[in-house]
């Protein structure tokens, strides 16, 4: 078994794609950073690896025993040992895991760029354990809420955040089948296409919206998703969480 040692993290919990896990580049001074005494590394299969980075579903048995109780986290001078960690790469990829107990990957962190280097060094002349797993779970359906990787692609951390707050209110604009709103917002991103929006029905209009609005992330977007948000206070504080303003 492989082990690491010194390892800072950041934890993003609750992510089952793996592009909403940062990179260390884009680590914010808030984000809860914490160190790993010791971790076990594990190197898989490229097919293993992305399940673990993008899905949140059953980790191999195997794989959980083999690592089990071999991860501490050094907190206030203390050894504290965790049930199921681990820093997991195919030889491409790296990741650490943390499952707070449970079979599935619910903490994600990528590792600061030394640490990427040592694993990738650690690993060179080790084989990939080929753990079984569930194949029929890779199917993985992606929609309005969990967008697929190429929608969020070149994006930073800002622009990731902002574009799922904006589809998080079209998903909502879809759940109230109100075919005046629909047609309003779809003429306040296209107002040069107002005649022909007017003749659209709902669902028409709101598809045209979305497949028009999901592509990239420009200025037009950004005020788009603050108009469109404007009154609801849940969307407004997560504006104002990525943006550090209020929504004008």
């Amino acid at each position: 078994m492989l082990y690491l040692h010194d390892v800072w993290v950041n934890w993003f919990e609750g992510e089952e794609n793996g592009y909403n896990v940062c990179h260390f580049h884009e680590w914010r001074k808030d984000d809860g950073v914490e160190l790993l005494d010791q971790v076990p590394l594990i190197k898989v299969k490229p097919i293993l690896f992305r399940y673990i980075e993008n899905d949140l579903s059953e980790l191999p048995q195997q794989l959980l025993d083999d690592i089990f109780q071999k991860a501490y986290l050094r907190k206030n001078h203390e050894r504290v040992q965790l049930d199921y960690c681990f820093v997991v790469t195919d030889g491409v990829g790296i990741m650490a895991v943390d499952t707070i107990g449970y079979t599935i990957p619910i903490r994600k962190s990528r590792l600061i760029p030394r640490q990427e280097q040592l694993v990738y060094e650690m690993i060179e002349n080790h084989d990939a354990i080929d753990y079984t797993f569930h194949e029929n779970l890779l199917a993985k359906d992606f929609h309005i809420l969990s967008p697929e990787p190429g929608l969020m692609t070149g994006l930073t951390r800002k622009e990731r955040q902002l574009k799922q707050l904006l589809f998080m209110a079209l998903d909502q604009l879809h759940s109230t089948k109100n075919e005046a709103e629909v047609r309003y917002w779809y003429t306040e991103w296209c107002p040069e296409r107002y005649p022909s929006i007017q003749e659209l029905q709902f669902e028409d209009a709101w598809d045209c919206l979305f497949n028009e609005i999901k592509y990239g992330w420009t200025g037009k977007h950004e005020n788009f998703c603050e108009n469109i948000i404007k009154g609801q206070p849940f969307f407004e504080k997560l504006w104002e969480m990525e943006h550090g303003s209020k929504v004008n």
